[in-house]
């Protein structure tokens, strides 16, 4: 009696081990005696002991770090950078079969893709086009991995250190670059400056009248300041007379 109560709770045991709860992100692998079965989940599913052996995958999507690597650029810099991935499975059945362990293979192919493809890289590219480096480390990653059931979806770079003096030659760059901005823009002002005056110029040369105008102006704009200092305007019509007069002779004062 006390044996077929044993045996009783043994069976029991047994038979509620044999079923699994896998959640919605969740998928199970079930191997029959060494062969691949089928993929089973998400819910309650049937696992028969000893016969069956489940693997369970996550569907989730995984963020990397992918640690700091010493890289040599195309023109001979070298920096220090380190990314991250961001993966997941897609097909449950090849990444437990076709890989060992699809997180630490997929790890170490961006370790050297990273490196592979930065190395390929000029500096300046490194910098200023970020996203397009990212979008070719994500297509190279995933090309290789896409054979293993994995799907990355998304590559990063975080950081890109830079020894010292490179940092002070960028520096250096880009001061001298925003003074050539400044000078650029000062010449283009005093440019359309010297238009503006030609401008002027000619509407007063075809205008006469306008230049007693100003001279009126600028007279009253004196006065506005509290200066010693006081102009008097002097007509050009003036100096075009005298510039202009006949020459008188000496010996007769009376001809011209």
């Amino acid at each position: 009696m006390n044996g077929f109560i044993v045996g009783l709770i043994i069976l029991l045991v047994i038979l509620f081990s044999a079923f699994k709860v896998l959640r919605e992100y969740e998928r199970g692998v079930i191997f029959l005696l060494g062969k691949f079965y089928k993929v089973k989940g998400p819910g309650l599913i049937l696992v028969i002991p000893i016969l069956q052996q489940m693997v369970k995958v996550s569907l989730r999507t995984v963020v990397m770090d992918v640690p700091p690597q010493d890289i040599i650029t195309r023109d001979n810099v070298t920096v220090r950078v380190n990314a991250v991935v961001y993966f997941r499975v897609i097909d449950p059945q090849r990444a437990v079969i076709d890989v060992e362990d699809y997180l630490y293979a997929t790890q170490q192919l961006s370790q050297t893709t990273l490196r592979s493809v930065l190395g390929k890289s000029q500096l300046d590219d490194l910098l200023a086009h970020r996203e397009k480096i990212n979008d070719h480390l994500q297509q190279t990653i995933d090309q290789q991995t896409e054979p293993w059931g994995v799907k990355v979806a998304n590559v990063e770079l975080k950081n890109v250190d830079l020894p010292t003096e490179m940092q002070r030659a960028l520096a250096k760059q880009a001061e001298a670059e925003r003074e050539r901005r400044a000078k650029v823009i000062h010449a283009e002002g005093e440019f359309e400056a010297s238009r503006r005056i030609s401008d002027a110029a000619d509407i007063i040369h075809a205008h006469p009248p306008a230049l007693q105008l100003r001279f009126l102006q600028t007279m009253v704009d004196l006065s506005v300041d509290k200066t010693s200092t006081v102009f008097f305007p002097f007509p050009l019509e003036m100096l075009k007379s005298l510039a202009g007069a006949p020459k008188t002779d000496d010996n007769n004062p009376g001809t011209a």
